[in-house]
């Protein structure tokens, strides 16, 4: 089937979401796929008890275009509910079944699902938390009554059809529905395995939730089209990781935020080298000290990339040939088959593409850039200018072409009349040999605008004070970026993804800070000094 996400974009061909499934099972029909602490099953096993889950949520009302949301944890039984709601053209939503019943109510608030798919033993809990909801009548049903129907073949869609919705947060604290195609799925399924240069025999393993794009696009969708098989945990533990990683024989994992550095934190241990892996996808870029320190310690190889989910798994991976560029995001990510299909640039807040070394906003340009978020007109128009996806992040450009991250524009701090990234400071703090993890957030100030305040995370059994961090800033960065205020923390608030939840972080004084102007022999930080 041929299909164009865009205008601004070639037309590309493509499968839709069922078919990939369908022609994954004709081609490996009985070979072990899945592999999960609950159960295992094949491609054949998936697709026959997908077709009778289809058959049942049709049988409960479900038509072409009525949202469904999955309430699922990592698991086997994930699988059939998902690729079913595509069956009959349901865009679905996959959520963490643990989420707060104010999650869930806000989620049937803002979709307005034609039903709630869940686990049969969490059936009852789920519709007691609706029940205080906005949408009290949405209906709740499990595996087990949907699986008794009558088997359903897929319904014939488009590969620009919106297929399943991505949950973001919204300026408003309530969320936002990233619109989700085949194609954003398909082709990014076809392409991780080649940009990482993976085949059939290996084990693809993944921890992180399958309610996010990472693990459906990469992990999920890329072993199943790959024929490779897919260890799938229930949630990442540094305990028994690389444990886990003997049992199931993987030979890759994907890993984001502080996973990496967590399981860093722990003693080194014979398990650390003791596995299959040789390759691990990862976001963000550690510099070059600590990029070379988990290869080391782990042997493995890294490969460091950059996407978000509006841009539907494109964006950029470092190539696997070559030296090394460390802290760098890679180049554009190109498709297998159909050749160069993405391009970034870094551009300034007119659209100007920006020159080698400046910092300005990363944008990539590609066929699976989402059409918009679900509802909101004017925030997806925003976010393509011509034809061009804006990511809302900072990001320079090498003479090489290589891309580098320089943080979020949405959490530039404004100091001393200077707009700075915390992604900056974050580096540098990090790159002292004491530091795991550092988050950087802006504070109200006592004069105007905002103060520098770092929560730093020491590493296991190091001696790091806020004075030797202080200094360390002091002569490694420009005055009106070095931090005000440093907080060493014993742990820092995450995401289900491991990374740090700086909405979590207090912005109000804490009696656990220290103040550069005190600690800095009594002297105002040189970035209060007046320039």
């Amino acid at each position: 089937m041929v299909a164009s996400v865009s205008a601004d974009q070639p037309v590309v061909s493509g499968l839709t979401v069922p078919e990939f499934l369908i022609r994954s099972a004709e081609v490996w029909p009985d070979r072990q796929w899945v592999r999960t602490p609950a159960g295992s099953a094949s491609r054949a096993q998936v697709l026959d008890r997908t077709r009778r889950v289809a058959g049942g949520l049709l049988a409960a009302g479900v038509s072409p275009g009525d949202p469904v949301v999955l309430a699922m944890p990592n698991s086997v039984h994930f699988l059939a509910p998902w690729f079913a709601a595509m069956f009959v053209r349901a865009p679905v939503l996959a959520i963490n079944p643990r989420a707060a019943a104010a999650e869930l109510a806000a989620v049937t608030a803002g979709l307005e699902p034609r039903l709630i798919v869940a686990a049969d033993s969490d059936v009852a809990g789920l519709t007691s938390a609706l029940r205080e909801g906005p949408r009290p009548a949405v209906r709740v049903l499990g595996i087990g009554q949907l699986e008794q129907a009558a088997a359903a073949d897929p319904l014939g869609a488009d590969p620009s059809e919106h297929v399943a919705f991505l949950q973001t947060s919204g300026s408003t604290g309530m969320p936002k529905f990233i619109i989700r195609t085949h194609l954003m799925y398909t082709l990014a399924a076809e392409a991780f395995p080649w940009w990482l240069g993976l085949v059939d025999a290996d084990v693809m393993l993944t921890a992180l939730p399958l309610a996010h794009g990472n693990a459906q696009l990469y992990s999920l969708l890329g072993s199943l089209g790959l024929g490779a098989g897919l260890a799938l945990l229930p949630s990442f533990s540094a305990t028994t990781f690389w444990t886990d990683c003997v049992s199931y024989r993987a030979t890759q994992f994907n890993a984001v935020g502080a996973m990496l550095e967590i399981l860093m934190q722990r003693d080194p241990a014979p398990a650390d080298r003791e596995h299959r892996v040789r390759l691990c996808y990862t976001a963000p870029a550690p510099g070059r000290e600590r990029h070379v320190a988990i290869e080391e310690r782990f042997g493995i190889h890294l490969v460091l990339g950059y996407s978000q989910s509006e841009a539907g798994g494109f964006g950029l991976v470092m190539p696997l040939q070559g030296a090394p560029r460390y802290g760098s995001m890679g180049r554009p990510r190109q498709h297998p088959r159909l050749g160069t299909v993405t391009a970034a640039r870094v551009a300034d807040e007119h659209g100007n593409e920006l020159g080698e070394n400046v910092v300005g906003e990363l944008e990539i340009r590609n066929p699976t850039a989402t059409p918009g978020y679900l509802g909101l007109p004017a925030e997806s128009a925003a976010l393509l200018r011509d034809g061009w996806l804006r990511t809302g992040d900072l990001a320079w450009k090498d003479e090489d072409g290589f891309y580098y991250f320089g943080g979020r524009s949405k959490e530039l701090i404004r100091h001393k009349g200077e707009n700075l990234s915390p992604a900056e400071v974050e580096r540098v703090l990090e790159e002292n040999p004491g530091v795991a993890v550092a988050a950087v957030i802006g504070v109200p100030s006592e004069l105007t605008e905002e103060d520098v305040k770092a929560f730093v995370l020491p590493k296991a059994g190091a001696q790091v004070s806020a004075a030797d961090l202080f200094h360390w800033c002091a002569g490694r960065l420009p005055p009106y970026k070095c931090p005000r205020y440093l907080e060493l923390v014993s742990d820092l608030p995450t995401t289900e993804n491991h990374k740090v939840a700086k909405t979590r972080l207090p912005r109000e004084r804490t009696a656990t800070e220290a103040d550069a102007a005190v600690v800095m022999v009594g002297a105002a930080p040189k970035g209060d000094e007046g320039e």
